[in-house]
């Protein structure tokens, strides 16, 4: 009966990983974010640039910030570019997570706040996003956080539109090699009855 000492072995180990994860719903939010793209602004990937700025909550006491050593800030999906797309799920456990796949910039953690000015990485794909910035402890774990948007995710959104890899000379370019095949395969097919009627 070995199996039941290695069994219990087991859900202890995994007990103890769950208890240690962080829970976006336990983090308290103490960090005031703003970003300068205006709500509905399209911005371009690989092109523009936006800045984001944080700094401790008003309403926060001061010595709430004594354990932050860091700041990371992440490119969000808001509630719509997540619709139907399990891997941009939202998980209340950050691990699990995938509503803020993009680093936008990590920095040490200044009581007087911070900003970054962030071009918009070539990969980003289309979306509506918000920023969101975590406080990170001396381990890097997250302690506290801010986001550009309200807690529906529905306020201050804005877009960005992709690199799809097609620009109008292409499709142009498409266009004219598939006339050119259909006038050379009617003209090949003219040219083989014509052999065929001599």
């Amino acid at each position: 009966m070995a199996t039941a000492p290695l069994f219990r072995l087991v859900l202890l180990v995994s007990c103890i990983g769950s208890s240690m994860a962080v829970l976006f719903s336990s983090l308290p939010n103490t960090l005031t974010v703003t970003a300068s793209p205006a709500a509905g602004q399209v911005l371009h990937a690989g092109v523009d640039q936006f800045e984001v700025s944080w700094k401790l909550n008003q309403s926060t006491p001061a010595s709430a910030d004594s354990g932050y050593k860091k700041v990371k800030v992440l490119l969000c999906y808001d509630p719509v570019s997540q619709a139907d797309r399990g891997w941009r799920k939202t998980n209340d456990n950050l691990k699990k997570d995938k509503t803020c796949q993009f680093k936008v910039t990590t920095q040490p953690y200044s009581s007087g706040g911070g900003s970054f000015v962030y071009t918009v990485e070539r990969s980003i794909p289309t979306g509506t996003y918000f920023v969101r910035a975590y406080a990170l402890d001396s381990g890097d774990t997250e302690v506290a956080y801010g986001q550009t948007t309200n807690a529906a995710k529905t306020a201050n959104l804005f877009d960005v539109v992709g690199i799809t890899g097609r620009h109008a000379s292409l499709d142009v370019a498409a266009g004219c090699f598939s006339a050119f095949s259909i006038l050379a395969l009617v003209f090949f097919f003219a040219v083989e009855k014509r052999k065929a009627k001599k």
